[in-house]
């Protein structure tokens, strides 16, 4: 029997920093805007489980985006990209994320981003508070140090498998073998992009020292990291969310880096209590 997915892909066209960028997006569903930022080296298909999740999509407009160079959306247009190293900065991806709010016309979006999208979205919470009606942290943390790695691309390596086969050991052994194979799969499509975007994760992101300056209140902060994460583990995110003004944190048992992509049936769980937590927090302050 054949069904088609509810789920709709569009190209909007922004500018970020001077340079233009044709942005490929997948959308469904309605209510609050939740945007979700996918993980290093990866695409917007990680998202599908929770796109075409039924009782999530009635109360949220789910947006899932492929940040430029990565899935369907390009390079930027108007400039010789190919003559400059890709390093992914902490100022270009926030500048990127609010325009790309802002071009679809979004009010009080939730920012959602794992890893290294996780890490962007305390960024987006300490610059734009009053943008983001909220940002929900996976996988992130203050600091992420010693994962920008020359070999991650070196050419006596199979780049594909190399970036593939890097986060196999970061997957949960309770998530089911498919969506372990398919996370697999999708990075073995990104990794041209992977090492400049792990440039932001360990390098240009620290706010060691900082987490005070995020209010809580006006862009209320919800951290959600797996067990089997060592990049980010649950105690780094556990000490982040304690230094940050009503920050929240939910620890993920049986779950390890992807969770969205690993195993949406556990994610989505905690993914529903992060919501809730972030409602509770606006709604004591409205009240």
């Amino acid at each position: 029997m054949s069904r088609i997915s509810p789920v709709t892909g569009h190209y909007v066209t922004l500018e970020v920093d001077g340079l233009e960028y044709k942005v490929f997006y997948l959308e469904n569903g309605s209510g609050q805007p939740l945007v979700c930022q996918h993980t290093a080296g990866c695409h917007n298909h990680q998202w599908r489980g929770l796109l075409e999740d039924d009782e999530i999509t009635a109360d949220y407009r789910v947006i899932a985006y492929d940040l430029p160079r990565h899935g369907k959306s390009d390079p930027p247009e108007n400039a010789e990209w190919w003559k400059e190293e890709y390093k992914l900065t902490a100022d270009h991806y926030v500048n990127f994320i609010v325009a790309l709010c802002d071009a679809l016309e979004l009010e009080d979006p939730i920012f959602m981003g794992s890893s290294f999208g996780g890490n962007v979205a305390l960024q987006l919470a300490l610059r734009h508070p009053d943008r983001f009606a909220g940002v929900l942290s996976v996988e992130g943390a203050d600091y992420s140090p010693g994962f920008y790695l020359d070999w991650w691309q070196h050419p006596h390596a199979n780049a594909a498998q190399v970036c593939a086969s890097g986060v196999w050991d970061l997957m949960a052994p309770q998530s089911p073998e498919a969506d372990r194979w398919k996370t697999w799969f999708y990075y073995s499509q990104g990794s041209e992009a992977f090492k400049g975007d792990l440039h932001f994760y360990s390098v240009d992101h620290d706010l060691r020292g900082r987490l005070g300056e995020i209010d809580g209140d006006r862009c209320p902060v919800v951290m959600l990291t797996g067990e089997y994460d060592y990049l980010t583990t649950p105690e780094d995110s556990a000490r982040t969310a304690g230094e940050i003004k009503n920050g929240t944190f939910i620890a993920m048992p049986e779950i390890g880096h992807f969770p969205m992509s690993e195993n949406h049936a556990t994610f989505r769980r905690y993914l529903i209590q992060a919501l809730e937590a972030l409602q509770g927090v606006k709604t004591a302050k409205s009240g």
